[in-house]
């Protein structure tokens, strides 16, 4: 309020104008029409996040509107708190019509972003939906109270006491829907769980799961298909915005974003409304505006999934579809309230009246609940019957019209009646794989999953995959060996360990030390380092889809050797340095490929022993886990250039960049290796995530599946180790092991490096000047 001035000359000439306490009440009142801006901001960023909301689910074509930006979270009842600070105010005036009606807009706006909530609950553990329900609990019964208060004491004009009544009731029975809509998401999430894992087996059609790296792209593509009829019918949230509850929530949210303008109406009739204006002054329109906008979008969402419960439940011919059903209420919304009433309470009361007592008003309390669930649920069904009579005749009239156009078409194009081989492919695939037996329904559903729309959207996001497919990688992974002999050759045994343990060998850290001893080497053109440094820049991006997937937390050791490869790699791609040493400069300095393979070994080798004579390297040393990311790199490099100068010791005559593409094979080959393990990958994202993240991953799943599909038909022709089964194909040390088995150790000589040159580009000799 800014510091007071108790001048008696100025304090006089104010009570002239005013008395005492209306030149205080001014003062109190200066500042609220910008905490009304604070209101309509808050409630525009609401009404934005719904919006994003409505947007995301038109794009990814689904009606039902899944909750990803609007989602119930501390932020957003933080946010949702501020915008409804209109209703919770008993000490400010509002007493014209512009006033009432964002007054009432504010209860409308909560009710709606409460309806827009009810299906982001299904995505959160029992913990947050705990503490998310009572948090919105806490802001529901305080607007109630307040109202219920304004409206005792006169506050609010009687014009619209049954609008606010009606809304403060909406208001709390959608709470209570949400509440006893929360109860059973455990329930149901354990259920779908159950049936996917039953349904594993099936999808791969007699395939085990150690064996999946050797099905075919179209293989792939119909488990990836049958993973996605799963993900999409069981998605959490999706089973949530079918069920009956999203119906009455529907309906509550329409018949309360349609209270404003029936308010609006009838206050036309009533010329005695007093034209005071309340504190807020001009914010007050502002507010109305922007939460009336924000009343219009909310509604969308909660209507549209009453609307995609009705058409799911309607079946031609037989609208009343849910009259099936064998039971009123299905086990799944109970049960973990009876759950609750016959386990015992664990109390430490040693009087056993007590303990009758708190048993006794246990039982009340949770046969209230199990009545007040029941009520409901029942409540929900007879709104979605009504909802079916009401509306199958739109659903025939459009059917009817679906077959007219259908027909006419045929009639126009094909004048021979239509056979069955000349189907629509995407339902002759639905036909062919028995897709509809892996839709995920709860006990009592009964509707008709859109399977021919849920593979077309398959289809585009593989297509999507394929239009991302890299050209760059395709040309390095081309030079790789049938038999992919850099894995076992880029790391020599003959190499003597200088750290006490040697760290274990990851796919990417041989790749990016490879990389960079190939854009040290003299008499490179930069345009060949740059077309290899995009190669494998695209190349890493795939290979830690496979670290990632097949990483587990047994591998600590092997992790930190993932992280300091990334952390080396980008100082790599986009400084061309290595350990803060300019590869480019280093290249410049040594006239010859030898000097300049001894000159990062030496500088790998000064690394390490700085580290081992650290005093306070000691204790580091004993526990791998805390080693250095430059030490672990170091390591490779040191091992890797020896490997290189051992290997090639006495060899003379031609190019650098004859050891440039004999690295650029190496490269491929241990890429290569890697990627073969694509299809486990794929796999695993569809089976292996969370109930809350399989729709994601699923079609994450599908998005690689196009981006891979050339490199899987690629990589199909070359030699894996056959011991080579499940997991152990996702480590690069088992693949050595399995190589150095089938090929005894031997001093690899000229006659290997001719074979493996042959392989990339022609007969290769290496210059090794002394």
């Amino acid at each position: 309020m800014g510091e007071i001035c108790w001048d008696k000359n100025k304090f006089d000439s104010c009570c002239d104008q005013l008395s005492y306490s209306e030149w205080w009440q001014k003062k109190f009142d200066s500042p609220m029409p910008l905490i009304g801006v604070y209101i309509a901001a808050a409630s525009l960023v609401c009404s934005l996040a719904m919006a994003a909301d409505v947007i995301h689910g038109i794009r990814g074509k689904k009606l039902w509107f899944p909750c990803k930006f609007f989602t119930i979270n501390a932020a957003s009842l933080a946010i949702l708190t501020v915008a409804t600070k209109l209703p919770v105010d008993l000490n400010t005036g509002m007493w014209s019509k512009t006033d009432h009606l964002a007054h009432l807009c504010s209860n409308v706006f909560t009710t709606i972003a409460m309806g827009n909530f009810l299906t982001s609950l299904a995505s959160m553990g029992d913990n947050a939906i705990f503490l998310n329900i009572i948090a919105l609990g806490i802001l529901v019964v305080t607007i109630i109270v307040n109202v219920c208060i304004e409206i005792r004491n006169s506050i609010l004009t009687s014009y619209i006491w049954a609008e606010e009544i009606f809304i403060i009731v909406s208001m709390l029975v959608l709470f209570l829907i949400s509440i006893y809509s929360a109860l059973p998401i455990p329930t149901t999430k354990r259920y779908l769980e159950l049936k996917c894992s039953e349904l594993n087996e099936k999808a791969f059609n007699g395939v085990k799961m150690d064996e999946t790296g050797k099905l075919t792209n179209q293989k792939l593509k119909e488990v990836v298909q049958k993973y996605w009829v799963m993900a999409e019918t069981g998605s959490p949230q999706f089973v949530m915005a079918r069920s009956v509850n999203a119906a009455m929530s529907g309906v509550i949210c329409l018949l309360s974003a349609l209270t404003p303008v029936e308010a609006l109406i009838r206050m036309r009739h009533y010329k005695d409304y007093p034209y005071m204006e309340s504190p807020y002054k001009w914010s007050t329109s502002w507010i109305l505006l922007i939460q009336s906008m924000g009343v219009v979008v909310g509604t969308v969402a909660p209507l549209f999934r009453w609307f995609t419960l009705i058409s799911l439940n309607f079946s031609e011919g037989d609208s009343n579809n849910h009259r099936n059903e064998s039971k009123l209420v299905e086990n799944y919304w109970i049960q973990r309230l009876v759950a609750w009433k016959e386990r015992p309470l664990d109390v430490q009361i040693r009087s056993l009246k007590c303990r009758k007592v708190i048993h006794f008003t246990k039982n009340i309390v949770l046969d209230l609940c199990i009545g007040i669930q029941f009520g409901i649920v029942v409540a929900s069904k007879v709104v979605r019957f009504i909802s079916v009579i009401c509306v199958s005749p739109l659903f025939l009239f459009c059917d009817y019209c679906k077959k007219l156009k259908w027909s006419v078409l045929f009639e126009s194009h094909a004048p021979s009646p239509v056979e069955p081989g000349n189907a629509e492919p995407a339902e002759t695939l639905v036909t062919e794989l028995n897709l509809g037996d892996y839709v995920l329904r709860l006990e009592g559903e009964a509707f008709k999953a859109k399977l021919p729309k849920i593979q077309r959207d398959m289809n585009q996001m593989i297509q999507k995959g394929k239009r991302r497919q890299l050209k760059n990688m395709m040309e390095l992974l081309r030079k790789s060996n049938h038999s992919f002999k850099g894995v076992a050759e880029f790391d020599s045994s003959r190499v003597p360990n200088i750290l006490h343990l040697e760290p274990p060998h990851c796919w990417t850290l041989p790749v990016v030390t490879l990389t960079s001893l190939a854009i040290a080497l003299p008499n490179i053109r930069n345009k060949m380092a740059d077309k290899l440094l995009r190669s494998v820049s695209e190349c890493l991006e795939y290979a830690k889809f496979v670290e990632k997937s097949f990483s587990s937390q047994g591998d600590d050791f092997l992790n930190v050797v993932k992280k300091a490869t990334y952390v080396i790699w980008v100082e790599v791609e986009h400084d061309r340095k290595w350990l803060s040493k300019d590869l480019q400069k280093l290249a410049v300095e040594r006239k010859t490929t030898k000097e300049t393979l001894q000159s990062l070994v030496e500088i790998a080798e000064q690394t390490i022993n700085e580290f081992q004579k650290n005093k306070k390297a000691g204790i580091l040393m004993e526990n791998p886990l805390s080693w250095p990311d430059n030490v672990i790199a170091a390591n490779s490099m040191y091992r890797i250039s020896k490997t290189i100068l051992n290997n090639y010791e006495g060899v003379t005559l031609q190019t650098d960049e004859n050891l440039f593409e004999h690295l650029c094979c190496m490269i491929a080959d241990i890429l290569g290796g890697c990627l073969t393990n694509l299809p486990r990958v794929i796999i695993r994202k569809c089976c292996c995530s969370a109930i809350e993240e399989r729709e994601r991953s699923v079609r994450e799943a599908a998005c690689l599946l196009g981006e891979a599909e050339e490199i899987l038909e690629f990589l199909r022709d070359h030699d894996v180790p056959p011991s080579l089964e499940g997991d152990r194909a996702a480590s690069i040390d088992a693949w050595r092991a399995c190589m150095e088995l089938e090929t005894p150790p031997a001093c690899v000589g000229l006659s290997n490096h001719e074979e493996m040159a042959a392989s990339c580009s022609g007969e290769m000799h290496i210059t090794m000047d002394e």
